[in-house]
């Protein structure tokens, strides 16, 4: 496995995760490593569909950070404000990608909210994201297309749809952080009908700076929207109803939203919504990592190794 090294002081092989990206084989068989050591990229970048089986690791969690500010707000050089899907400060094409100890974040809203500004957009098939920070404000991270994507002892942290779109992904043991606002959602699925599984919340907890009741579990961002939330713990800011039909009574009935075991103070189940699901143990029992991520081809992301941050390796 080829690894390649960046650092900001001159210690490394590039200078920029840009440059490193490029210098990456194009569709690779076996993975190239990139190891992010500390400090703060200010880029927007794209890993390209010719870039498959890359690898990056950071140093630390907290101290590799990729950063930029594009939003809703930002205009672009003909005087047009970007569309939400131009915002992205890190966006994955390419399948098989592998992250682990970075931060990634949009910080278009740190002083006052700019509207949609994306952290990531995550497009490829079999993405894996471990112990790493994902975090801006509307709109945080879109799981695009209908590839399969783990999350892994994650943070990721936003206001309004902050997890949204179209794949299929399973959140194992991650935090999920509410920051202040009087209206927020964590997820917004636009799951396929002929998906199986949106999004699967296996031992999470949602925590938050918000006031209480101020945030819902989910909103259907197209009909047949699936969010489904178990054995995780959610503090005073899930509103007690638990979820939202965007408007439309309509996805009342073709959403698929459930939970099962939600413990602390919004988790009072007598109080959700009548439309929304709570699983039973046995069909919470076929909720694996994968079970819900095997696909066609038995993918088992809990079979790929982690690497070693220092050795690359």
């Amino acid at each position: 496995m080829r690894t390649i090294i960046v650092d900001q002081n001159g210690n490394g092989d590039y200078l920029t995760v840009t440059e490193a990206i490029q210098a990456a084989p194009d569709h690779a068989i076996e993975r190239t490593c990139i190891v992010l050591k500390n400090g703060e990229y200010r880029e927007k970048i794209t890993v390209p569909e010719n870039k498959r089986n890359l690898c990056m690791i950071g140093e630390t969690r907290d101290g590799a950070i990729i950063i930029y500010d594009d939003s809703f707000s930002t205009i672009k050089p003909n005087g047009e404000k970007m569309t939400m899907y131009e915002t992205p400060t890190f966006t994955i094409l390419a399948d098989d990608f592998y992250a682990e100890n970075i931060t990634f974040a949009n910080a278009a809203s740190r002083v006052e909210p700019r509207g949609q500004a994306l952290a990531i957009e995550a497009r490829g098939d079999r993405a894996i994201f471990r112990n790493v920070s994902i975090l801006g404000h509307q709109d945080t991270l879109y799981t695009s297309g209908y590839g399969r994507q783990l999350y892994d002892h994650c943070y990721i942290e936003g206001t309004v749809d902050f997890v949204f779109g179209s794949a299929t992904a399973v959140f194992n043991e991650c935090e999920l952080h509410s920051i202040d606002r009087h209206n927020g959602y964590v997820t917004a699925p636009s799951t396929g009908n002929a998906q199986t599984y949106g999004y699967v919340f296996l031992n999470c907890r949602l925590t938050t700076s918000a006031s209480a009741e101020t945030v819902s579990l989910g909103r259907p961002w197209k009909p047949y929207g699936s969010s489904i939330f178990v054995n995780t713990w959610m503090d005073r800011h899930i509103r007690r109803g638990g979820w939202d039909n965007w408007r439309d009574p309509n996805k009342e009935i073709t959403s698929r939203f459930a939970e099962y075991g939600s413990t602390g103070p919004g988790a009072e189940q007598a109080d959700r919504v009548g439309w929304a699901k709570m699983l039973t143990e046995k069909a919470v029992a076929t909720l694996t990592i994968s079970s819900v991520l095997s696909g066609d081809d038995g993918w088992n992301p809990g079979e790929i190794s982690v690497i070693n941050a220092e050795t690359g390796v």
